[in-house]
């Protein structure tokens, strides 16, 4: 049987880096921008960073990495909505949507590898 930790992309800070630094760097970066670039940039940076945790549940079974993916997928939706404004989110809209990203990757990492340990 093969360690799972070896194969793990968190397993190493430039695979880290590559699969959700950057991106998250990028959602922060975009804050800035008005509305069009910061929805692109938001949507690009879910989608590569969902996958990535697709991906990586895929190779090594991190438990988290299972339903944090899924998460940052469907965080896609809210997104395109309030970028384009369909679903009215206020002022503050894009404050929320990082919240809820933020805090529903921390409360998905911690409660699930929590109940179901690190690797699966």
């Amino acid at each position: 049987m093969r360690n799972r930790s070896t194969s793990d992309l968190l397993g190493t800070a430039r695979s880290s880096l590559l699969a959700w630094g950057l991106p998250f760097g990028a959602m922060l970066l975009a804050i800035s921008l008005l509305g069009a670039p910061k929805t692109v940039v938001w949507t690009l940076a879910l989608a590569w960073m969902g996958s990535a945790c697709l991906i990586n549940a895929r190779r090594c079974g991190r438990v988290h990495c299972r339903y944090t993916g899924p998460f940052l997928l469907a965080m896609i939706l809210p997104v395109l909505g309030h970028g384009n404004g369909l679903v009215l989110l206020g002022e503050n809209g894009w404050l929320w949507l990082g919240l809820v990203t933020g805090g529903g990757m921390a409360a998905i990492w911690w409660s699930s590898e929590r109940l179901l340990g690190r690797y699966r």
